[in-house]
């Protein structure tokens, strides 16, 4: 009786390296493909939900406007249209305007450091009084219901009525830096009464006004009658 081999199963042929590379960039060439095209098929509508974004603001710090044009104040004095890329050492800024074309007030944008995140802030300048008035929260991850009271607590609102933001007699910077102090403290027109319990993202729109206006202001001030109209 002869006795059976036993039989050797053979393993499958490996897969060449060359077909694995091949693979794996046609992959990677497809993910790339999507994500691009997701990307360039939602910049627009983000670039337009921004716009709106920022025109809101800016019509809620310069409530007599009723039309907006984009500035910029330039590093040696004087202001251009914004279009294109800001020059070196130029600021941003909005001008508003009333149903007559007639300059009512001036919108930047300010940011500093909170207590959980940077705090973005638009506030609106009244040439007539040389102050802020009004402001507007743009972005910020602070704890609700203690540091999102900065854009609904209506004493701390009642800081920028008319908060002092004049210029020194030399026209180089703020006559007195804008400053947060202790809440219940306030004794000049330049300083912010801090919310209780919300010290911090307090200091951050202090901070942020008086770095925006110590930007802005010095350039733009002495060439104001260049936006008076509306062009």
């Amino acid at each position: 009786m002869s006795a059976k081999h036993p039989t050797t199963e053979q393993a499958p042929p490996a897969t060449p390296t060359w077909a694995m590379i091949r693979t794996l960039g046609l992959v990677a060439g497809i993910c790339g493909l999507v994500i691009v095209g997701s990307y360039q098929g939602t910049y627009d509508a983000v670039a337009a939900n921004k716009r709106i974004a920022m025109e809101r603001a800016v019509f809620k710090v310069v409530p007599a406007a009723r039309s907006i044009n984009a500035y910029y104040a330039l590093e040696g004095g004087g202001v251009a249209k914004a279009e294109g890329e800001a020059p070196a050492g130029a600021v941003n800024f909005f001008a508003g305007y009333d149903e007559t074309g007639k300059l009512v007030g001036v919108a930047a944008e300010g940011v500093a450091k909170g207590y959980a995140d940077a705090v973005r802030i638009m506030f609106g300048y009244d040439p007539d009084c040389g102050c802020v008035r009004n402001i507007g929260v743009v972005a910020m991850r602070e704890t609700p219901g203690i540091g999102d009271k900065i854009a609904k607590d209506k004493e701390f609102l009642a800081n920028f009525e008319k908060l002092d933001a004049q210029l020194n007699a030399g026209m180089s910077a703020l006559a007195h830096e804008i400053v947060t102090v202790k809440h219940g403290s306030k004794t000049d027109a330049w300083q912010v009464d801090a919310i209780a319990g919300a010290t911090i993202t307090s200091r951050a729109v202090g901070r942020a006004i008086n770095d925006a206006a110590q930007a802005l202001l010095p350039k733009l001030v002495p060439h104001l009658d260049k936006i008076k109209d509306k062009s």
